[in-house]
C-alpha cells in the first residue's frame, strides 16, 4: 500500500510535535507537555531499557490514513488529514519498540476534549489493525458497556472504509462485522451484555468513553483477551468525568504519575489535554484550576482553550465552543458539563445545580445579632454519621424591614477526625475552625450532646424560632431531647415532596441575589458541590450520590426551608413571580 507523503510533512512528526510543543510554539497543558518531554527523554535514556523509536514504522500509519475518507458532516468525502496532536498519538504508538521489535506501548489512554477527533482517530486505527498490521488472524474490538455504546465507535469506522474506495475492496462488510478473508481478521463491536465480552483473542480494543464505564469489566476482560498477541494494544478514548470511584479515574490518576516520571511503565502511553491549575494551586494538591483563584487557567478564556482542545479550528469550530461556554455561564446546570467533556476538567459531581457566580453576588454581611433576635425564624438540623460533617441551619424568611432571606449555619465535626477529613476532602477544616466557621466537638466521634446545646442556646438567642425540621435518620434520639427542652421539632423526611418547593424558592431567592449567607467558607464549598435529581414533573432535590463531595449545609438550609415555606402565607414567593430559569 504505497501512498507518497505530503510535500510539508516531515519524517519524524512525533518529535516535531514534542520539539515544538517543549519550547511553546504549540499551546499546550502541562500534561500533554509532560507526554512530550517524556518522548523526548526516551530518545536519549530509551535504549537503555531496551526501547528504540522508528519513525518510519509511524509513517507507514500515517500513510494507510491517507487512504481514508470522512462519511459525515463538513468532512464528508475528504481525506483524512491528521491533526499534529493526532500524529504525535499515532507516532507515539507506532513508532515505538521494544528489542525484539514488538511495538512498546500495549495501553494508550487519551483524554481529550469533545469534538476533537478521538472517535474517528480510534476507529482508524481500528482499521489499520484489520487491514494493514501484519497480524493474522487479527480480531479488533469496539468494547463497551452495552451494545449501542460500542456501536459509535464501529459505526465510524464502517463509514469511514465505505467512504474509501482502497480500503472498501479489501473489506467483507455483513451486520455488526467487518472481515478482511484473506487474513482471516474480523472488527467487530462487542459489549458486556450477555457475556459478550468473554473469549476473545484481541489484537486490538477501542474503548470509547471511559468516563461513563461504571466498572472496570470492559477493560480487564480485553486486556486479559490480549495474552496470545505479539503486540496487542487497548486503546482508551475519554473526556473526563466526576466519579473518582471509577476505572477511568484510577488510569487517569497512573497517566498523571506516569508522566511526572513517579511510576516508570514503558508499556502505558498517555495523552491528557486539560488545562491547568497555578504553581501555587498545584502545590497545594489541586488536579485542575480553581475559579476562585485568578490565577489558574480559565474555562471562559478563549486564551486558554487550545490547551484541552488541540484540533481547535481545524477540527474542531471555534463557534461551537464558543456557544457551548455562553451557554454554560447563563445556566449553571450545564457548567460541569462543558468543563468536564470540552475542557477535560474532572468535576465534583455530574452537574452543579447552584451558580457560584449569583452565589457570589448574594448579600455577605448578616444583619445585626439584636436585629435577628424576635425576627421569625425556621431550623433544620441534618444529622450526620458519628464520624461526619453535621450541619445545623437557621433561616429568616423576608420581613418588612429586610427583604432578603438570611441563613445561618453552624457546623460541627469531631476534632481528632479534622486532620484525616482535611487530606480526604481536600478542603482546610483547621482554618475553619479557627475562623469559627466550624465547631470541633470532643473525640473522634460527632458529639450530639454539644450540637443539642447549641441548638436550645440559639432558640433562647433567636425568640422568633417557629419550629424545628429535621430529617428523622439518624435523628430521633436528638429530636425527642430537643422536644424535652420544650422545643418544637418537626419530622421533615428528604424526598422530592417535600424538598422540592423549597429547593425551587431557595434557587430563585438566590437567582434574585436576596440570599444573605453570611460569606459562610464552608457553606460556599458545600452549595459548589450540589447536584439535583429531578423527576419527570421538574420536581427535585439535592441528590447526595451524585454530590460527590459534603452538601451537609445545603440540606439542612433547605430543611428549614421547607418549614418555612409550608408556614409562608399562601401566596407565591415573589421571586417565582419575577422569574426563574428553568433549565
Amino acid at each position: 500500500m504505497g501512498a507518497a507523503l505530503a510535500s510539508s510533512e516531515k519524517l519524524d512528526a512525533a518529535t516535531d510535535y514534542a520539539e515544538r510543543v517543549c519550547h511553546g510554539e504549540i499551546l499546550a497543558g502541562q500534561l500533554v507537555r509532560a507526554a512530550c518531554a517524556r518522548h523526548l527523554r526516551d530518545l536519549n535514556t530509551g535504549a537503555a531499557r531496551g526501547l528504540f523509536y522508528d519513525p518510519a514504522a509511524a509513517v507507514r500509519v500515517f500513510k494507510f490514513f491517507a487512504f481514508l475518507r470522512h462519511s459525515e458532516g463538513k468532512f464528508a468525502g475528504k481525506r483524512f488529514e491528521l491533526a499534529p496532536f493526532q500524529r504525535f498519538i499515532i507516532g507515539s504508538l507506532f513508532g515505538w519498540r521494544r528489542r525484539d521489535g514488538t511495538r512498546r506501548f500495549r495501553t494508550a489512554y487519551i483524554e481529550v476534549g469533545k469534538g476533537n477527533g478521538k472517535t474517528p482517530l480510534a476507529a482508524g486505527l481500528g482499521l489499520y489493525g484489520l487491514i494493514a498490521d501484519k497480524e493474522p488472524g487479527a480480531q479488533i474490538f469496539a468494547a463497551a458497556v452495552t451494545r449501542d455504546q460500542a456501536g459509535i465507535a464501529f459505526r465510524d469506522a464502517v463509514n469511514m472504509a465505505e467512504a474509501s474506495p482502497e480500503i472498501a475492496g479489501r473489506i467483507a462488510f455483513s451486520v455488526g462485522s467487518m472481515a478482511v478473508p484473506v487474513t482471516r481478521s474480523l472488527f467487530r463491536p462487542i459489549s458486556s451484555e450477555k457475556r459478550g465480552l468473554d473469549g476473545k483473542r484481541v489484537h486490538m480494543a477501542i474503548i470509547d468513553e471511559l468516563h461513563e464505564h461504571p466498572s472496570a469489566i470492559v477493560v480487564d476482560k480485553m486486556r486479559a483477551g490480549t495474552k496470545a498477541r505479539r503486540q496487542a494494544m487497548v486503546i482508551e478514548i475519554t473526556n473526563s468525568g466526576y466519579d473518582r470511584n471509577t476505572v477511568c479515574y484510577q488510569h487517569h490518576l497512573l497517566s498523571k504519575q506516569i508522566l511526572a516520571d513517579i511510576i516508570q511503565n514503558d508499556a502505558w502511553f498517555a495523552y491528557i489535554s486539560t488545562l491547568d491549575p497555578c504553581e501555587r494551586c498545584a502545590a497545594a494538591g489541586r488536579t485542575s484550576p480553581n475559579d476562585e483563584c485568578g490565577q489558574c487557567d480559565d474555562w471562559r478564556d478563549e486564551r486558554t482553550w487550545l490547551k484541552a482542545n488541540p484540533g481547535l479550528d481545524t477540527i474542531l469550530p471555534r463557534d461551537y465552543l464558543r456557544e457551548q461556554v455562553a451557554e454554560a455561564v447563563e445556566m449553571a446546570s450545564k457548567e460541569n458539563i462543558v468543563r468536564r467533556l470540552n475542557f477535560c476538567q474532572w468535576t465534583e459531581q455530574a452537574v452543579r445545580w447552584l451558580s457560584m457566580s449569583d452565589w457570589d453576588a448574594c448579600p455577605k454581611t448578616l444583619p445585626q445579632l439584636e436585629a435577628l433576635r424576635t425576627r421569625v425564624c425556621y431550623g433544620g438540623l441534618d444529622l450526620s454519621t458519628k464520624i461526619d460533617l453535621t450541619a445545623w441551619a437557621l433561616v429568616f424568611p423576608p420581613s418588612t424591614t429586610d427583604s432578603n432571606w438570611v441563613l445561618l449555619v453552624r457546623y460541627f465535626v469531631p476534632e481528632e477526625n479534622v486532620r484525616p477529613r482535611e487530606q480526604r476532602d481536600r478542603v482546610p477544616y483547621s482554618v475553619w475552625i479557627r475562623s469559627g466557621a466550624i465547631i470541633a466537638t470532643p473525640g473522634n466521634v460527632v458529639d450530639y450532646d454539644t450540637i443539642e446545646k447549641q441548638i436550645i442556646e440559639d432558640s433562647r438567642m433567636f425568640r422568633g424560632l417557629q419550629d424545628i425540621g429535621f430529617d428523622p435518620w439518624n435523628a430521633t434520639a436528638s429530636a425527642n431531647h430537643l422536644t424535652a427542652a420544650g422545643l418544637k421539632m418537626i419530622e421533615t423526611r428528604q424526598g422530592t415532596a417535600t424538598m422540592s418547593e423549597p429547593a425551587k424558592e431557595f434557587e430563585a431567592a438566590l437567582r434574585a441575589k436576596k440570599l444573605n449567607h453570611g460569606a459562610n467558607p464552608v457553606l460556599r464549598w458545600n452549595a459548589a458541590n450540589v447536584s439535583v435529581k429531578r423527576d419527570h414533573n421538574d420536581n427535585y432535590m439535592p441528590d447526595k450520590e451524585r454530590s460527590t463531595e459534603r452538601i451537609d449545609g445545603i440540606v439542612a438550609a433547605l430543611i428549614a426551608f421547607a418549614r418555612a415555606v409550608r408556614n409562608q402565607p399562601q401566596q407565591p414567593s415573589i421571586y417565582l413571580q419575577r422569574g426563574i430559569f428553568r433549565l
